[in-house]
């Protein structure tokens, strides 16, 4: 049974920083593309990042590039989102997703974690 298991989320000021966590079990981690969604209220679910079991190739929404860093641990089977400077237009729950590396949609989903970047 594959479980991803987000953790990291809360209450941050404007320009702050937090770091979220997600750990996977269930799955072979080596062979899996992982993700970061975000879904804002009353917004379709977006792609925030990704990266490839190596680490060798990462992708960034646009609008992000240069705030949001994401890396992952092997040995540990975690992927990690650091946010820095954080707007609160990043307000959302953000959810860790997994996928093989030959299948299109993602298929495995964390239940999420929520954002809340505020004043």
């Amino acid at each position: 049974q594959v479980q991803l298991v987000e953790s990291g989320g809360g209450l941050v000021q404007p320009g702050g920083s937090l770091r979220l966590s997600c750990a996977a079990s269930g799955l072979t981690f080596t062979t899996y593309i992982m993700g970061w969604f975000r879904q804002a209220p009353g917004k379709e679910r977006d792609l925030v990042a990704s990266v490839n079991w190596s680490g060798d190739r990462i992708y960034y929404r646009d609008s992000l590039k240069g705030r949001f860093t994401i890396s992952r641990d092997n040995a540990k089977n975690e992927v990690y989102l650091q946010m820095n400077s954080l707007k609160p237009e990043d307000t959302a729950v953000y959810y860790c997703a997994a996928k093989p590396a030959w299948v299109f949609e993602y298929n495995y989903w964390g239940q999420g974690t929520p954002v809340t970047v505020s004043s």
